[in-house]
């Protein structure tokens, strides 16, 4: 019963955004970037797609899905997917919330994404500071 109160809890944290204190283990939750960047940009949040996934947000262009930076590689595989089943061009919103500890995925992300013709954008949490 111990393991399987861990597991849920583990789980729970990765999916979440909160550990198993129940304290934030980010500034701002994914969904929020989402929204935030998506409406700047004309876009529509949670695109569902026939198969029951699920697109961050569809602009007129793109096919986007938002990460934060240690799940840069996630990232790349459904931006991907998004774009090849929408017919659009991928792209990727990596969400930067530790500066300098985050600059390898970047870099990471970025030479992928070059090959692989996927569009990048980066926010941080000042970028969801009102004005």
């Amino acid at each position: 019963m111990k393991r399987i109160v861990l597991l849920l809890c583990i789980i729970f944290t990765f999916t979440s955004g909160v550990n198993a204190a129940g304290c934030r283990t980010h500034k701002y939750y994914e969904k929020d970037y989402q929204q935030a960047w998506c409406s700047s940009f004309g876009g529509t949040t949670e695109y569902v797609l026939p198969d029951k996934a699920r697109v961050d947000c569809v602009t007129k262009t793109h096919a986007i899905e938002f990460d934060f930076a240690q799940k840069w590689a996630e990232s790349i595989g459904q931006a991907l997917y998004y774009g090849k089943k929408l017919n659009k061009q991928p792209g990727i919103v990596l969400i930067v919330e530790n500066g300098t500890k985050d600059v390898k995925y970047i870099n990471r992300l970025k030479t992928v994404a070059e090959d692989n013709n996927i569009s990048l954008w980066f926010m941080t949490p000042e970028d969801m500071v009102e004005k």
